[in-house]
């Protein structure tokens, strides 16, 4: 058991990047957001052309991409073969076509070990959706943070509204959301799933302090 990794997993929308920012802060911790790496993989397919649904050309093309983390001016920095694409990771067409590329075994292997590697250089907390699975299977604490569709659907809808993005249906977003859900938890490669030894949080009823405070208490009863 390695006391020195904190390992989050759990659906979109459940608080996890959120959260483990938060605790990382705390620790003084370095937090490791893999769905970032995922999207970075997703958007250099996309602009490269692959064919999302031959695994032969994902195999082909993997290589080509190098996924960078940075934290510059105390912010984490998504850079693709040295373009920091940290704000068009996020559109939602590329989060939905990470969720898809991401069940390839040469995209999960390529950047799986480049995460291992990550966490054996310094303490890391780090969040996705095979952490303590199967990235970091001796972490010396496992979170598996979920909620209701409904909240998850409400959160990024509200982040969405924020942001000043027009004719946002909640219904559809809830929608996508279980089917996203549906797809993670199915995949034939490290599917979405809670480890033996996780411990469930349910963030549909709690703040965002109370969840840190959750979890940050129980690493330090560990």
């Amino acid at each position: 058991m390695k006391k020195n990794q904190i390992a989050i997993d759990g659906p979109a929308g459940a608080g996890k990047s959120t959260i483990a920012k938060m605790i990382a802060a705390e620790l003084g911790w370095i937090y490791v957001d893999t769905g970032a790496m995922y999207r970075a993989m997703a958007l250099y397919f996309d602009r490269s052309g692959t064919d999302v649904n031959d695994e032969a050309a994902i195999d082909r093309d993997v290589d080509g991409a190098v996924v960078e983390l940075a934290v510059e001016n105390g912010t984490q920095v998504v850079r693709l073969n040295g373009e920091d694409v940290s704000t068009t990771i996020r559109e939602q067409r590329i989060g939905e076509l990470a969720s898809w590329t991401s069940r390839y075994g040469s995209v999960r292997a390529k950047l799986t070990e480049l995460q291992r590697v990550m966490a054996e250089e310094q303490p890391v907390i780090m969040d996705g959706r095979d952490i303590g699975t199967t990235v970091l299977p001796d972490a010396g604490l496992k979170i598996y943070l979920t909620a209701s569709p409904s909240v998850r659907a409400k959160r990024r809808y509200d982040e969405l509204k924020e942001k000043g993005t027009p004719d946002l249906d909640l219904a559809a977003i809830e929608q996508e959301i279980i089917a996203r859900d549906e797809q993670d938890m199915n995949r034939e490669i490290s599917p979405l799933r809670k480890a033996d030894d996780a411990v469930e949080v349910d963030t549909s009823d709690m703040t965002i302090e109370e969840v840190v405070e959750r979890v940050t208490s129980l690493y330090k009863e560990r």
